[in-house]
């Protein structure tokens, strides 16, 4: 989006009314955090919390699962606060607290940065500064690095930008081991895999408002049938790297076979989706949308309860 435009945007809403913020409840701030957003992160970073081989104090880990939380929270309000001007003019984004006028710009500023300075914090000090920096690092690469360059520049915005969600396995990792290591790195590529195919099959059915809102989503760039190879491709290489958990460690047959399954529904449906005609394009997209997310979870889910119930076993 060209500067002129954004600001157009900006313009037509009056940031300084008075009556702007007036109205704002706490629900408002909660909906800032990007709760959906949050919980993934909360959970992928549990993941690798759990499969670390070493143990902490449960009180200590769950403070710290709630910093990586609020850490996602502080991205999350810091890309609403800078994408007011986008959300604004799509219509799955255009009722958020910015863009509706229930909080202000500056507000919205100032709660992201005390979330993101906060939970970088007491990080630090619970978990050590290794597993905060990364953390910090995250929250930056997505307010600033993806959200104020890669989304506007760059049809690429997603693929790059997805590394700041990939972290959350690497910091559940560095909570643990005050480090992180290859089988955590494989997390990390798994859901670094999964990120663009995820939001590209969102964009198939959303190109009209990313175009209107001046976001160079690969639709908008390089047209549909050419995203419905990029996702095809992608998912074949996630299908294939969500086997690397039993080539490393610590994962066995159990995840094994739910890896070949679940990977292979994937490769069925991003299949269905290349081969689509027009028509059913649209129906196609939602299908790898809602199960890219399904996936994902019961992957990790798997991942985890494989190995809780080995050290069940174990003890």
């Amino acid at each position: 989006m060209a500067l002129t435009e954004r600001t157009e945007l900006i313009e037509e809403h009056d940031w300084s009314n008075e009556l702007i913020g007036e109205m704002a409840t706490v629900g408002d701030y909660v909906q800032l955090m990007k709760l959906r957003v949050m919980s993934l992160v909360v959970f992928t970073a549990l993941v690798g919390m759990i499969i670390a081989p070493v143990a902490i104090h449960p009180v200590l880990g769950f403070i710290a699962l709630v910093c990586i939380g609020v850490g996602a929270g502080a991205s999350g309000a810091l890309n609403m606060w800078f994408d007011a001007d986008i959300d604004a003019v799509m219509s799955r984004t255009a009722k958020r607290p910015v863009p509706s006028g229930r909080v202000t710009p500056d507000a919205a500023l100032a709660f992201g940065m005390t979330l993101a300075l906060g939970s970088v914090s007491v990080l630090g000090l619970v978990a050590g500064w290794f597993a905060a920096g990364l953390l910090a690092f995250t929250i930056f690469f997505y307010a600033v690095v993806y959200t104020m360059w890669l989304k506007r520049w760059t049809s690429q915005n997603i693929v790059i930008g997805g590394a700041a969600g990939a972290l959350p396995p690497m910091i559940g990792w560095a909570v643990m081991t005050g480090s992180v290591s290859l089988q955590s790195f494989v997390l990390f590529l798994i859901i670094f895999l999964w990120t663009p195919p995820h939001f590209w099959a969102l964009s198939l059915f959303k190109a009209e408002e990313y175009a209107r809102a001046g976001v160079p989503m690969l639709p908008v760039v390089a047209g549909n049938p050419a995203t419905r190879r990029q996702i095809f491709y992608y998912v074949v290489a996630l299908a294939l790297s969500g086997f690397l958990p039993v080539v490393v460690g610590p994962s066995g047959i159990a995840y094994g076979v739910a890896a070949a399954v679940l990977g292979g529904i994937f490769v069925y449906r991003a299949w269905q989706l290349l081969r689509t005609d027009e028509e059913n394009e649209r129906r196609n997209a939602v299908r790898v949308f809602t199960y890219s997310i399904l996936y994902l979870f019961l992957l990790f889910a798997v991942l985890a309860g494989e190995h809780i119930v080995r050290l069940m076993v174990a003890s």
